[in-house]
């Protein structure tokens, strides 16, 4: 089922009508480094571009899709300095750097299956792809933009005119911000391709090559495994924002400074998870892992269903009471669909459920708009004008995307349970009766509300309020952050 789907270019900055050039479409997704737990953040990304994959798959392209696994050569600045970041972890726990690597893999792994994400077609690791790395890297020094530092191989940024047009980067202000202490570099913007082994000291992670002894470079290890996988240009190449303005500028620099062609067709950027107003990471030690979430009873589909709340190109909010309101709205989806399956009707005409999604996959198809998309689904679920049979249908072709496990028997404990602990609350007081799908309504959109505000999308919560106001709900923010939600 082909249909026009747009998706936002980081490489033009627009929203452009997908067109690929194969028959098979080649996606190259940045995979996790693995020397730690990816936390909730970097799991927001994998989510974003799962919900990629299950689309094209949905509208009927043929994809190849390739993530890889970074176990050696990832330098803990991007100024390539510091220690390897495998090297680092296997000394803060006693162990060997291949230990390291296979424990967060594995655990990485049960990560994403805990999140419904498909595995792609090949996970390659770094350290397989060696003689890959090395050959364009000689590749590189052929065509003249490396040269030789007292620690490595570098790639010469002057000598490839367009680095700085994919992060928009102003080389007057480069200059301008450069460090007194540059080492060997010639320019700040100049990146290690292969790196030197220190004279005596013996890494567990070393390999000969035409230089002596040493390791890859953290950019080179993408350009050689995802040009070993997929023809170039590759159609889709995702990661996160941060890797806009180093680590995909650089990928471009070589792959294109190798090989004379465009890399990339489409790049699409996932946004950060916010914590304490800064971007969830590791090196801040501000991070959440799913196990956390899963140690407070917040199912990790939950987890999954609170990352549609906010589009993928938009920063999204941590919180604790935003992780309840997704469980129970996660809950709630599953029993009105069980529900509906235990009321009498007729047979679910097949062909309808496509006319049913219409708006799903209008949403779906205009950049991945999922906060859009599971508006239009709850408007089926909750359409009694349609039958059970009929929105169950709907929904479990709208879960080939969503990946919730819609259909499944939902918990039975109340939305309170899953938080473990509130930075937000709401109070309701009715004047007149409610039915409890009535509060469950209002209640989610409140939660809807409260996360747009927590974003600072004021236009979506505006939006929430109208809803609200329709539904005869007055909303009143108290200073702590509790909503009082008083029904007429």
């Amino acid at each position: 089922m082909k249909k026009d789907f747009y998706i936002y270019n980081t490489a033009s900055r627009t929203k452009e009508p997908f067109a690929p050039l194969h028959d098979t479409v080649g996606m190259y997704c940045c995979g996790p480094t693995v020397y730690n737990f990816a936390h909730i953040g970097n799991l927001r990304t994998y989510i974003f571009e799962d919900v990629l994959r299950r689309t094209l798959l949905s509208l009927g392209y043929t994809l190849k899709h390739i993530v890889n696994i970074t176990d050696v050569g990832h330098l803990v600045s991007d100024a390539d300095t510091g220690e390897d970041k495998m090297e680092k972890g296997a000394k803060r726990e006693g162990k060997s750097v291949w230990d390291i690597a296979a424990c967060y893999t594995q655990k990485f792994m049960e990560n994403i299956r805990d999140l419904n994400i498909q595995n792609p077609d090949l996970f390659p690791r770094a350290t397989d792809h060696i003689p890959q790395m090395i050959a364009m890297v000689q590749e590189l020094e052929r065509k003249g933009v490396t040269y030789r530092t007292g620690d490595g191989i570098y790639f010469d940024t002057a000598k490839f005119t367009a680095y700085p047009d994919f992060a928009r980067l102003d080389p007057a202000s480069i200059r301008a911000g450069e460090r007194v202490d540059m080492g060997d570099k010639r320019s700040p913007t100049d990146f290690a391709l292969w790196k030197f082994s220190p004279p005596g000291v013996k890494r567990q992670m070393e390999w000969e090559s035409p230089w002596g002894a040493g390791f890859p470079g953290w950019h080179i290890e993408c350009s050689a495994m995802a040009l070993a996988y997929l023809p170039q240009p590759i159609e889709i190449h995702c990661g996160g924002t941060d890797h806009i303005r180093v680590h995909h500028t650089n990928e471009i620099a070589q792959a294109e400074g190798a090989t004379g062609k465009p890399f990339v067709r489409y790049w699409l950027h996932g946004e950060f998870l916010v914590i304490d107003k800064g971007k969830m990471a590791k090196s801040g030690g501000n991070f959440v892992t799913l196990d956390s979430l899963k140690s407070r009873r917040i199912p990790p589909l939950a987890y999954r269903l609170f990352c549609f709340s906010a589009h993928y190109r938009s920063p999204l909010a941590f919180s604790w009471e935003g992780l309840a309101g997704a469980a129970q709205s996660l809950v709630n989806l599953r029993r009105d669909l069980v529900a509906g399956a235990k009321a009498p009707s007729e047979p679910a005409d097949p062909g309808n459920a496509e006319n049913l999604l219409k708006d799903f996959y209008a949403a779906v198809c205009d950049d991945l708009n999922m906060p859009q998309a599971m508006a239009a689904l709850w408007d089926i679920v909750r359409n009694e004008k349609i039958s059970p049979a009929e929105r169950r249908a709907a929904a479990a072709r709208a879960d080939d995307i969503l990946g919730l496990d819609l259909l499944q028997v939902p918990e039975e404990e109340p939305a309170e349970s899953f938080a473990g602990e509130k930075d937000a609350a709401i109070r309701l007081t009715s004047g007149r009766p409610l039915t409890d799908a009535q509060k469950r309504e209002i209640v989610e959109k409140v939660r809807q509300r409260q996360r747009a505000r927590a974003v600072k999308d004021w236009g979506a919560a505006d939006r929430f309020r109208t809803e609200l106001t329709q539904l005869g709900a007055t909303v009143k923010d108290r200073p702590d952050g509790t909503a009082e939600v008083a029904i007429q």
